[in-house]
């Protein structure tokens, strides 16, 4: 799928693994972090506007709402060059989420799009049938000027589901049980390609999280076929016209690697990577002090959902503090509506506005020195929440819930009994 969506934005009828081209984009992405960077590169180019005002979209979300004056100075920056710039898709407060899932939630990636973005988790739109991966900034200032970008063209693995997911796992248990199988660089600078009958047990949700951590395994991007729930999806929130690659029923993949879904449990990565898998018939009782529910990875509507299925009725354990953080204000205003949100504050819990804070050790959720979190964010490496010697345990939005209440990492059947 990869290659093919490639050689037509390059124009070519065919491209080959380890090939050098360049391609057209249909959408750049930034965040607070790594815009400065790509504007200042930018602005040394001599460039006076960007490619495409609709095709460029800045989202600043790591640090945001600001806190401190560092912050707030990257944040003003891209906004006074979103305005200078005429730029349309510009997100902030208010209207602003986590960059991952606001970009499908607004309609801007469809299938059969290119998309770069400074940020590694641009993969995520990998679920929609796209072509879209993370870059550095200075490509991301060069896509915005030129409306391109060279690649080397990714070899691909293909990954066939058998089966159906079980009661209390996720997308999140799927991507782990993987990162697990093929290690965090066994899909290195591959196509990880996704197919089989088991696809129908995953809702967008958990292909978005699958997508996403791709890049935990090393990969250039993860895909999935384009089927009527993506169709669905993309009706719902986009008006462009798309178009639907699929892979070749000869093609040539690096492995092809089969996984009955029925056979996954819910899973949990130990620090201090994501490779570092385990089920609970191999976890100990370990104490938690912190749990967070939200990011690019599970603080979609369906993650929210989960959580308050678990919660709902129980009180967070006394010496847990647990963060929930709906991933964009569309996402928060709909957990509002269905009563989401009255659930997590009557057991303990305490609800931000959309961010990416406690993910990447910037705010609202820092460990302190010895201190475990139980987290549904994508990386778990040394001081990724704080201090470096903290721990950060990922894990789904069921696991995380049912953990809250116990006040150590806990299956949801320890709960839901």
């Amino acid at each position: 799928m990869t290659q093919k969506i490639l050689a037509a934005h390059a124009g070519l009828d065919k491209v080959e693994a380890g090939q050098l081209i360049m391609a057209k984009l249909d959408l750049v992405l930034g965040n607070d972090i790594t815009a400065p960077v790509a504007i200042r590169e930018f602005k040394r180019m001599g460039v006076r506007q960007v490619f495409d005002k609709k095709k460029v979209a800045l989202v600043p979300d790591h640090f945001t709402p600001n806190k401190d004056i560092k912050s707030a100075e990257q944040c003003k920056m891209i906004r006074e060059f979103a305005y200078d710039m005429d730029i349309e898709n510009y997100f902030e407060i208010g209207q602003m989420g986590v960059e991952h899932a606001l970009l499908p939630e607004k309609g801007l990636v469809v299938p059969g799009d290119v998309v770069i973005g400074a940020d590694s988790h641009t993969c995520t739109y990998g679920a929609l049938g796209a072509f879209s991966t993370g870059v550095g900034s200075t490509d991301m200032a060069a896509g915005m000027a030129t409306g391109q970008a060279w690649f080397k063209v990714p070899e691909a693995i293909k990954f066939v589901l058998k089966g159906s997911l079980g009661k209390w796992v996720s997308g999140k248990d799927v991507i782990l049980h993987i990162i697990g199988m093929i290690g965090v660089d066994g899909a290195l600078y591959q196509s990880m390609e996704f197919d089989g009958e088991g696809l129908s047990s995953l809702s967008m949700d958990d292909r978005f999280t699958i997508a996403n951590m791709a890049i935990e395994a090393g990969a250039k991007n993860g895909i999935f076929p384009v089927d009527d729930a993506t169709i669905e999806y993309v009706k719902e929130h986009s008006d462009r016209e798309y178009k639907v690659y699929e892979a070749d029923e000869d093609a040539r993949y690096r492995e092809v690697f089969e996984i009955d879904l029925s056979s996954i449990t819910p899973t949990v990565a130990f620090p201090h990577l994501p490779e570092n898998v385990r089920t609970f018939d191999h976890i100990d009782e370990i104490p938690i002090h912190q749990v967070v529910i939200g990011s690019c990875t599970n603080g979609r509507l369906g993650d929210l959902r989960i959580a308050a299925q678990i919660l709902k009725g129980h009180k967070v354990h006394p010496r847990v503090r647990a963060i929930v953080i709906p991933a964009t204000q569309n996402i928060y205003l709909q957990a509002m509506r269905e009563g989401l949100l009255e659930i997590f504050i009557e057991a303990g819990a305490v609800v931000s506005t959309p961010t990416c804070g406690p993910c990447l050790g910037g705010h609202m959720g820092i460990l302190a020195k010895g201190e475990r979190a139980v987290a549904t964010t994508n990386r778990n490496f040394v001081g990724r929440m704080g201090h470096p010697e903290s721990e950060v345990y990922l894990a789904s939005p069921a696991v995380a819930a049912a953990s809250a209440i116990t006040g150590k990492i806990s299956s949801p059947e320890e709960v839901m009994k």
